[in-house]
């Protein structure tokens, strides 16, 4: 029997736009004749698909799940400089290995099973909600696109078939005095008489540090202080030059190690252009971890309320079973809405990203028409738009959900027995890594500003829904009204300090109506499995726009006053 909700990530397989998605990856589906293992049309891509949700299924249900809570309380270790995983891990990466889920994402001709984001995120989805330690493992072969994109042709023979086999990867970017501010990266590349680069420094907080594929961001520029100075490479552990110094002690996914590394004339190799590393390349990285995280997240998002709904079926007081007590099933109500909207979002995203990466790696074998220049255009800009909603909002969600499922299991939430800590542990660092949820805000405020989202929505409430589910998405559309006034009044304020301050609020609403749109968008599709959850979420949602709407509306600037912090209250 499937243990991660298969049906409910298969759903997300039958959106129209899935046709169009694979018609791109699949390019006329010219693999068919040199790979047995293409598909041959757009039935087979997707039967293809569930199958390989089936299988991955199988190897989490069985193999990483079990070795989570060994792989929690062992961890990593540090020996003579080198990284050793937990034993457990060793155990999953192979039979992840064995099962062909390495370089995924990659096209066939390099070995790999040329997935599209989609179906890779629900694969990250199913591992994340097994052991989401784990899943930052496996999941960082998607640094391998990056290189795929920006690298040359030689550079992608020599190292995408090694992921393709299994070798794992990291992205080495952060160091002690440059955490978000990425412009701040001191670590030195410089080249030989031969033109061999050699990189000097040390790197921090390092994911899966001591992989054996790094790409790196570090300062080519001699005298140079900010982003355009920085430049990409690929660093080969077999080449040495590279010790792990320090594994973290953290708080959750402990099976993941976090590293502090230590570049000694380490040989590394350019990607792409030089002073593109930050600017450039890096985007595009972290926008894709971006998405990584947000199927981590929801991940889970599904486990905590597997948990919470299981325990609260068997957990009996007063004479009857929790679940039937409305303070907890209202609980398990909004675990699960937040699960499927947050989720609803999650593949739109990447359904999004899809279509234009696609468009993106068409054009490297031939010009675009202008229909199609267009068409990557238009969906670059709802994935640039949409990507920092999904990790931010799913990043929370999971948190919350983690919460709630100690919640419900009352006094043995708190106990290391129970996996509800574990999952509240691991869920912690989403909102943090890979961008902070304020930093999400960040890269989406100048879409509400701008209108950029008040036009999608206006365009997603023109949309047919169910006769039965009329009445929820009028009451959506009224909440529209409350967030234009929100976003018009924070406008006319002309204020930069109280738009950057009532910016997380605008966010939320913004997120809130987009979820709430999903997934009624889901729920007329298929009732059976959404109809609760859209009924459950719209009134979630209405709750938070009000309550925002009310705050911001009564707001000035020169209630800021009240907020900061001075020699007074600091």
């Amino acid at each position: 029997m499937a243990k991660y909700n298969i049906e409910e990530i298969n759903f997300q397989l039958s959106h129209p736009l899935m046709k169009r998605i694979v018609e791109l990856k699949e390019k006329g589906f010219a693999d068919a004749k040199d790979f047995a293992d293409a598909p041959v049309d757009y039935d087979d891509a997707i039967e293809n698909y569930r199958r390989l949700l089936e299988i991955t299924d199988d190897v989490a249900t069985n193999i990483i799940e079990p070795n989570a809570e060994s792989v929690d309380q062992e961890g990593p270790h540090l020996v003579d400089g080198r990284m050793v995983y937990a034993s457990k891990t060793f155990d999953n990466l192979d039979a992840t290995r064995k099962a062909g889920l390495w370089g995924v994402s990659m096209p066939r001709r390099y070995g790999g099973l040329n997935l599209p984001n989609t179906v890779f995120s629900m694969l990250s989805e199913i591992i994340s909600s097994a052991d989401a330690g784990f899943q930052n493992i496996w999941s960082l072969q998607s640094c391998i696109d990056t290189l795929y994109e920006f690298g040359n042709e030689e550079q992608r023979q020599k190292y995408i078939p090694r992921i393709c086999a299994g070798e794992t990867m990291s992205m080495d970017l952060t160091e002690p005095d440059a955490g978000s501010d990425l412009q701040r990266v001191m670590l030195k590349a410089t080249q030989d008489a031969d033109g061999t680069w050699r990189l000097n420094g040390v790197k921090r907080f390092i994911t899966n540090g001591d992989s054996d594929i790094h790409l790196v961001l570090a300062r080519s520029e001699e005298g140079t202080k900010d982003g355009r100075g920085l430049s990409m490479f690929i660093y080969d552990k077999r080449d040495g030059g590279v010790n792990v110094r320090h594994i973290e002690h953290k708080l959750g996914i402990h099976g993941s190690p976090t590293c502090e590394l230590t570049y000694k004339n380490a040989k590394a190799e350019l990607c792409g252009s030089t002073r593109l590393g930050l600017i450039k390349y890096v985007m595009a990285l972290m926008n894709g971890a971006r998405l990584g995280i947000a199927a981590q997240s929801v991940g889970v998002e599904q486990e905590a309320y597997n948990e919470a709904l299981a325990y609260a079926r068997e957990r009996a007081q007063f004479g009857e079973k929790i679940i039937h007590f409305p303070a907890v099933y209202d609980m398990l109500s909004r675990m699960k809405a937040k699960l499927d909207a947050g989720r609803s979002l999650l593949y739109q995203t990447a359904r999004y990203v899809d279509v234009y990466k696609a468009l993106e790696d068409i054009a490297r074998d031939r010009t675009l028409t202008p229909e199609e220049r267009q068409e990557m255009k238009k969906y670059q800009r709802l994935a640039d738009a949409f990507t920092p909603l999904a990790k931010g909002m799913n990043s929370e969600y999971a948190n919350q959900n983690a919460y709630d499922a100690i919640s419900v299991h009352g006094g043995s939430g708190f106990i290391m027995e129970y996996k509800s800590q574990r999952l509240y542990r691991d869920a912690r660092i989403f909102s943090i890594y890979e961008g902070t949820t304020q930093l999400q805000v960040v890269a989406a405020i100048r879409y509400v500003t701008n209108g950029t989202y008040l036009g999608i929505i206006r365009d997603m409430l023109q949309q047919e829904v169910a006769p039965e589910l009329a009445s929820l998405r009028d009451r959506v559309a009224r909440l529209v009204d409350l967030y234009e006034q929100a976003i018009n009044h924070v406008k006319e304020a002309g204020d930069n300090e109280m738009h950057d301050f009532l910016a997380r609020r605008l966010y939320e609403m913004t997120a809130d109506i987009i979820m709430s749109l999903l997934i009624l968008d889901d729920a007329t599709r298929g009732a059976e499995l959404f109809a609760k959850s859209a009924a459950v979420y719209v009134r979630h949602a209405e709750a938070e726009v009000v309550a925002h709407h009310s705050y911001v509306m009564a707001f000035k600037a020169d209630d800021l006053a009240a907020f900061r912090m001075t020699p007074d209250n600091e």
